[in-house]
């Protein structure tokens, strides 16, 4: 008898086989896709609704998929996001055309082409002072309009329990969230020279983002059955700090606000981060993830999905591993169904794998390759896997 959407996640969760694999796209930014490829799937299937996006950010370019589109991809999970406080909606609406789109915290994105954004806006570039981080606008946490919407959200997905409901605040964790204020470039140089600075900028950040999810969970009550958050720690080759300086400066932060998370919900911790962290695989379990996405096969060390299977695969659930790099975008949709095909197969067995795309599906990638993935899912994916 085939299992309802939300029995096939919780079951391969609790890593144990459901009827097929879970398959979560359109969740969340790191779940969904961009706008080229949506459009061109509407049109594909003949939907005809008005376009929204993630946290209604156009400037982001991620959709939040028409619940038509979701049931034609057999997705297994719906998502709950927050929103910005309704004054930076109005404010950025009311803005002059191609001006930065400027957020709560100061931070923001500036348009590089017609349509396409790009983070720039760095309020704390030059701040290297305590002082200044003490004298900074925060934004405020406690503004009611970011999650008004929640606790009705999610009473009725719950009332229907049909679907896996997984909470996205956008959060921005603290080493991205610093970037966000800092640059990259700028942040990590501070890391390494003014470790003082930057551990005091840290733990301002975990301390806005514990708030914020604090006002989330209450919100949504009882109901999440997986909750998301993550912090992009690799690059396609190596991790962007050695194992010892992530342990010393964010490891601590990352458990405490894992812990302030189980201590409200029995929500699984679905940890997302990019590149190659096969490195701090380790420390993450120790810290409490439950699940880590994307998985990113082009990167590294991911690329050995049976190590990875075997070392850990009864530890964690891993979500995603259908690379955006090469596969998805320029291969045929019969590459893509191999792909899926070997993914499910090396990934799959005894549960704890759900299908995903490498992080946003990006917009160079063909509708009918889209389809060809979740397809190769009802193919290749039902247990017992042959």
């Amino acid at each position: 008898m085939p299992l309802t959407p939300r029995e096939r996640v919780m079951t391969c969760l609790s890593h144990q086989e459901p009827d097929r694999v879970p398959i979560i796209l359109g969740t969340s930014n790191t779940t969904s896709m961009k706008l080229p490829p949506y459009q061109i799937l509407k049109k594909l299937l003949g939907v005809e609704t008005e376009t929204r996006y993630i946290y209604d950010w156009p400037e982001l370019g991620t959709v939040l998929p028409d619940e038509a589109i979701l049931q034609r991809l057999h997705g297994d999970a719906r998502g709950v996001l927050d929103c910005y406080p309704q004054w930076v909606y109005d404010r950025n609406k009311a803005r002059p055309a191609h001006d930065p789109f400027i957020d709560d915290w100061g931070s923001g994105q500036r348009e590089v082409s017609p349509g396409q954004w790009s983070p720039a806006i760095h309020p704390l570039r030059e701040a290297t002072t305590l002082d200044e981080i003490e004298n900074y606008p925060w934004p405020d946490m406690d503004d009611p309009t970011r999650v008004a919407h929640v606790r009705e959200q999610v009473r009725r997905l719950a009332e229907r329990d049909q679907y896996a409901i997984i909470g996205t605040p956008w959060l921005l964790f603290p080493f991205e969230r610093a970037c966000a204020m800092q640059g990259m470039d700028k942040f990590l140089l501070n890391l390494g020279r003014n470790p003082v600075f930057a551990e005091a900028l840290l733990k301002k950040i975990t301390s806005l983002c514990k708030k914020l999810m604090g006002h989330f969970l209450q919100a949504a009550g009882d109901e999440l059955d997986i909750i998301k958050i993550g912090d992009d720690l690799g690059t396609q080759n190596s991790l962007l700090m050695s194992p010892k300086m992530y342990q010393q400066y964010l490891k601590p932060l990352h458990a405490d606000f894992i812990s302030f998370i189980k201590e409200r919900t029995h929500a699984k911790v679905f940890f997302h981060t990019d590149g190659d962290v096969f490195n701090l695989i380790p420390d993450l379990i120790e810290i409490g993830v439950d699940i880590l996405n994307p998985i990113q096969t082009s990167a590294g060390k991911m690329a050995n999905l049976q190590e990875l299977k075997s070392l850990y695969g009864d530890k964690l659930t891993f979500c995603g591993a259908v690379d955006t790099h090469h596969i998805l975008p320029m291969g045929t949709q019969e590459e893509v169904r191999a792909e899926v095909k070997r993914v499910i197969d090396i990934m799959a067995p005894g549960g704890g794998y759900m299908l995903a795309s490498v992080h946003t599906i990006m917009d160079d990638v063909p509708a009918e390759n889209i389809l060809a993935m979740v397809d190769a899912v009802e193919e290749f994916g039902k247990y017992p896997i042959r």
